[in-house]
C-alpha cells in the first residue's frame, strides 16, 4: 500500500533475470566455445595425421628414398588443404640406428587458431623373405608357381608383392601343411573383385595371421637397385672395389672374385682372388635371370673357374673393408663393404677348413652373380637353436644385380663342359696363357675337381638378389639334377637372415632334387646391424617410441 514499492521490487527482480539470463548465455556461450574449440583440435589434429600419412604415402612410392632426399626430390614437403582446416608437412633424414637410416615426418595442422603437430621418427620395415612373384621362371616369357611344402618349416615373416593377375587368384600357392610361424604380408586383397575369399582353405596354416593390400617391396625395381648399388660402390673404399678381368680363354667365360672369409689368431679375415674367369655352364630347367620385366632368360650357372698362375691372393682384416655411411652431417656405424663389378664366389676347397666364417661386419654388392661354393656361418655366439645370439656382431650382407645361388659342385666332374685340370701346351691353347683351375666346395675322393657340398648347407646372410632368385642351381636338370651328399635324395638348406628376390629361385623339388628348407628370421637385421642399407621394403613404420604428437605452445 506504500507509494513506490512495486517499481523497486520489478526493478529487482528484472535485474535477477537479466543476471540468470546473463549466466545462461555466458554457459551456453562457454559450452560453444568449448565445442568449437574441440571441433578445431579434433580438426586440426586430423589434419596434422593426414599429413603424416601423406609423408608416409611419398615415401612408399619412392624408388630410394635416400637418393630421394638428396636430390630435394619435389613431394618430400608440401600443404594439403581440408576446407576449414589444412596441413603443412616435410619429410627428411633424421639419424642412424647403427647402420639403418631413420627419418623423420614433421606435420603442422591447423584449424582456426588452433594447431596440432604430428613428429614421428619413421624406419623402413624389414622383411624376412620378400618376393616379387611366388613364381619361377619356365621360359622367357612364362612362370611357374612355386609351391610351400609338406616338412617346409618358416620361421621368418613373408611379403609376396600383388601379381596383378587375371582372373584373380591366391597369389601364394601351398601343397600339404607347411608350417608358417610368423606372419604373412600379402600385395593382393584378401577377396577377389567379385567378393570371393581366396584364403579360406589355408588361412588356419598361419600361425600369427595375414596381412593383407600391403605396399609392394620394391626388389623388383630395377631404377631402386641401381640407386643403392651406386651408392654402396661411392660409400665403399677405394682399394676394395674390383673390377675381374676374366682372361682365361673358356667357352663362357665370366670375370669373378672369389672371397674366402676365416678366422686367424681371432682376427677376422679374407682371402681375395680377384680376376678369375668362371666358367658358364647351361643350367638346369629354371636357371633364368631377369632381361625386364616380364621377359627372362637362361643364364650361365657356374661350373667351375681358374686363377691366373703366380697370381697370389690378397689376405686383409675386415676391419681394413670397413667405412660409413654418410647423409649430411650424419654418419652410420662402420661396417666393411666390398663391391664387385662383376662376378662373386663365396668358398674355396680347402678341407682343413672348409667352412667360410664371418668375423666382423660385412656387406658384398655384385653386379653380377654371386655363387656360394660352401656353407657360410658368423663367428661369435649362438643360441641353442642355432641363430647367431642378440648381442653377436658379426653378420653378412650379399646383394647382386644378378642372381644369388648355391653352385652345384657336381659340374667340375662332367667331361662337358672340357676337363678343368689342363697343364703345358694343352693350358696355353685352351686359356690363352698360364691358368690354374681352381676348386671350392669339399674333395669327394678320386680326382681334383670331383667336389661335393655338405649335406647340411648353412648360409647365415641377408640374401638380396635383384636380377632373379635365390635358390640352388642345376635343380631337376636333365642329367640326373644337382650332385647331393645324402644320405638320401635332398640335402638340407638352412637359412638364417633375410631373403629379397624379384622371383622365386628353386631351392628343391620336393621328394626327388636340390634342397629343403629349413628358414629363419635373424632379428638382429631389425636393429641397423648390416652395413650398407641394400633394404628394399616399400613400408615404413614408426620407430620405437617414435611417435610424438602436441600442441606447437608445449
Amino acid at each position: 500500500m506504500r507509494n513506490g514499492f512495486i517499481l523497486p521490487l520489478v526493478i529487482v527482480a528484472v535485474l535477477i533475470l537479466v543476471a540468470l539470463a546473463t549466466g545462461l548465455i555466458m554457459a551456453s556461450f562457454g559450452v560453444r566455445m568449448q565445442a568449437v574449440k574441440a571441433k578445431s583440435e579434433t580438426e586440426a589434429m586430423l589434419a596434422a595425421e593426414a599429413g603424416y600419412e601423406q609423408g608416409i604415402f611419398w615415401m612408399s612410392q619412392q624408388p630410394d628414398i635416400l637418393g630421394a632426399l638428396q636430390d630435394s626430390h619435389s613431394g618430400a614437403s608440401g600443404t594439403i588443404e581440408f576446407g576449414s582446416a589444412s596441413c603443412s608437412y616435410e619429410v627428411s633424414f633424421d639419424d642412424f640406428i647403427g647402420a639403418r637410416p631413420v627419418f623423420k615426418i614433421l606435420s603442422t595442422g591447423t584449424s582456426g587458431i588452433t594447431s596440432r603437430v604430428v613428429d614421428v621418427t619413421v624406419v623402413q620395415e624389414i622383411t624376412g623373405w620378400a618376393m616379387g612373384k611366388c613364381r619361377v621362371p619356365s621360359g622367357s616369357t612364362s612362370t611357374n608357381p612355386v609351391y610351400f611344402a609338406n616338412g617346409e618349416i618358416l620361421d621368418i615373416p613373408i611379403h609376396i608383392n600383388n601379381l596383378k593377375d587375371s582372373p584373380d587368384n591366391r597369389d601364394i600357392y601351398i601343397s600339404g601343411s607347411p608350417q608358417f610361424k610368423q606372419k604373412l604380408d600379402m600385395g593382393e586383397s584378401r577377396q577377389t573383385p567379385s567378393g570371393a575369399d581366396k584364403y579360406t582353405a589355408v588361412i588356419d596354416l598361419f600361425e600369427k595371421g595375414i596381412n593383407f593390400d600391403q605396399p609392394d617391396v620394391r626388389i623388383t625395381d630395377s631404377a631402386a637397385v641401381l640407386s643403392k648399388v651406386n651408392r654402396f660402390r661411392d660409400s665403399t673404399n677405394p682399394v676394395f672395389r674390383f673390377y675381374p678381368a676374366g682372361t682365361a680363354i673358356v667357352p663362357h667365360p665370366h670375370g669373378a672374385v672369389q672371397l674366402e672369409f676365416f678366422v686367424d689368431s681371432g682376427v677376422g679375415k679374407v682371402r681375395i682372388t680377384n680376376d678369375c674367369t668362371v666358367e658358364g655352364f647351361t643350367g638346369g630347367p629354371y636357371d633364368y635371370n631377369i632381361v625386364s620385366e616380364g621377359t627372362y632368360k637362361k643364364y650361365d650357372i657356374y661350373a667351375y673357374h681358374y686363377v691366373p698362375r703366380g697370381k697370389d691372393p690378397n689376405i686383409v682384416p675386415l676391419s681394413l673393408t670397413y667405412v660409413t655411411q654418410k647423409f649430411g652431417a650424419k654418419e652410420s656405424e662402420p661396417g666393411g663393404q666390398i663391391f664387385v663389378n662383376g662376378d662373386v664366389i663365396i668358398g674355396g676347397g680347402d678341407t682343413a677348413c672348409p667352412n667360410s666364417i664371418v668375423l666382423g661386419k660385412m656387406t658384398i654388392v655384385a653386379t653380377g652373380n654371386i655363387w656360394i661354393a660352401d656353407s657360410i656361418s658368423v663367428a661369435g655366439a649362438h643360441d641353442a637353436n642355432g641363430m647367431p645370439s642378440a648381442d653377436n656382431t658379426n653378420v653378412l650382407g650379399l646383394i647382386a644385380q644378378g642372381v644369388v645361388k648355391i653352385i652345384d659342385p657336381g659340374l667340375s666332374n662332367k667331361s662337358n663342359p672340357a676337363p678343368p685340370v689342363l697343364t703345358g701346351v694343352q693350358d696355353k691353347l685352351h686359356a690363352g696363357f698360364w691358368h690354374d683351375y681352381k676348386p671350392v666346395a669339399l674333395a669327394d675322393g678320386g680326382a681334383v675337381y670331383n667336389r661335393v657340398l655338405p649335406h647340411t648347407m648353412i648360409v647365415e646372410a641377408a640374401v638380396t638378389v635383384g636380377g632373379g632368385g635365390w635358390g640352388a642351381e642345376n635343380v631337376g636338370s636333365s642329367g640326373g639334377g644337382r650332385k647331393e651328399k645324402g644320405p638320401g635324395s635332398q640335402d638340407f638348406l638352412i637359412l638364417r637372415g633375410a631373403v629379397s628376390e624379384c622371383v622365386r629361385g628353386v631351392v628343391g623339388l620336393v621328394g626327388s632334387d636340390g634342397y629343403i628348407k629349413r628358414y629363419y628370421l635373424d632379428n638382429r637385421l631389425l636393429e641397423g646391424i648390416l652395413p650398407g642399407d641394400i633394404w628394399f621394403g616399400g613400408k615404413y613404420v614408426p620407430a620405437p617410441a617414435g611417435w610424438h604428437d602436441y600442441r606447437p605452445e608445449e
